[in-house]
């Protein structure tokens, strides 16, 4: 079986979705179930022999280590974070506890189960660090794509945050010799992605006759890269990958924000018409500090050495997820809580009282 933290969060939800619909090996997710950890997302999973749950805080290290003992994965995919640049900025402090001190728990952890290993099971042995591109920092309009040798210049405690983890998980492969694999993606959407992210706010806000707001000028560059395409890679890179290697994954699709926006807009106007297009509602308010102005991935590393490519174009992907959305309008109710409307207020009340004319 294999382990994966945070497996109740968006990507993670979405990698065990995938892993049992393409493996047999049977799956134990450990979440905390913090804000962004939701059950809903693996509802029509508990009905699956092979889909198990622990609700458990990677950073409690004799939890983790007595699930180990108990269930003896051949492998840990780590997804477990705090992920929003913006909440890092609010409050770094958690970032730093689930994302640095998180981690290192779970290596220690990872690390006593797999020196009581045979030499056959040890062969077997995978840990999997799942990172961001953002621990690059930011990129000049005509600077060359993200690599795996890109230096690392973090620029929000985010980001700060997963530089240090990504260091972590390296340091274990080589001072331990822990069978460590990283990999570093570009931005994700799609299916049961948190409505504080760009995409999924922007449906929801469109669809409630809400502000569209947009940081800055909207010029901000991200790769996006379809979250089913992402879990594909990971089981490649699971798979196949060479240990302590770093594999950055990227959809080849560069975009400006705002471009995004209208992306988003003009498939509602198509799926779900009203008498004026939802662009109309595009607002722009005062940017976030220190927000990185480009990021882009060069993939050609996982595309050469495991022969992983994107599936899906932005085109197709941006419709699959905005038909979603409007598919799953109950997922969205019962995520939206009292605190999740609390969080959009605070970070985006202020900025849209100060919003500058489209």
């Amino acid at each position: 079986m294999i382990i994966v933290t945070g497996g109740a969060g968006f990507i993670g939800a979405n990698f065990v979705h995938d892993w049992l619909a393409a493996e047999r090996e049977e799956v134990l997710v450990i979440d905390k179930l913090t804000y962004a950890g939701n059950l809903d997302n693996l509802a029509v999973l508990r009905s699956d022999p092979r889909f198990a749950f622990a609700q458990v805080d990677i950073c409690d290290r004799a939890e983790v280590a007595a699930l180990l003992a108990r269930h003896r994965p051949r492998a840990i995919v780590h997804f477990a974070a705090e992920s929003h640049v913006d909440r890092s900025i609010s409050g770094p402090g958690e970032f730093i506890r689930t994302n640095i001190d998180g981690t290192f728990e779970l290596l220690e952890a990872a690390r006593a189960q797999f020196s009581a290993l045979d030499e056959a099971a040890r062969a077997a042995y995978r840990f999997l660090h799942v990172s961001t591109d953002e621990v690059y920092g930011s990129l000049g309009e005509t600077d060359p794509a993200f690599s795996e040798t890109t230096p690392y210049a973090p620029n929000s405690p985010y980001a700060a945050s997963k530089a240090a983890s990504d260091h972590l998980v390296r340091a274990y492969h080589h001072t331990y010799g822990l069978p460590v694999l990283t990999t570093n993606c570009s931005n994700n959407y799609g299916p049961y992605q948190f409505p504080e992210k760009l995409i999924p706010l922007m449906i929801l806000n469109a669809l409630e006759g809400k502000p569209l707001p947009v940081y800055g000028d909207g010029a901000n560059v991200r790769d996006w890269l379809y979250v089913g395409d992402h879990c594909a890679a990971i089981r490649r890179v699971l798979a196949a990958g060479r240990l302590g290697e770093t594999y950055n994954i990227g959809g080849k699709s560069e975009m400006r924000n705002l471009e995004v926006v209208h992306a988003v807009c003009a498939v509602l106007d198509e799926l779900r018409p009203k008498a004026r297009s939802y662009a109309e509602q595009i607002r722009f308010v005062t940017d976030r500090p220190g927000h990185d102005r480009r990021y882009a991935i060069d993939p050609r590393k996982i595309e050469r050495e495991l022969r992983w490519r994107p599936a899906q174009s932005f085109e197709a992907g941006i419709r699959l997820t905005v038909q979603w959305y409007l598919d799953h309008a109950a997922w969205t109710e019962r995520v939206r809580s009292g605190g999740y409307r609390d969080w959009i207020e605070k970070n985006y009340g202020q900025r849209l009282g100060e919003q500058t004319s489209q």
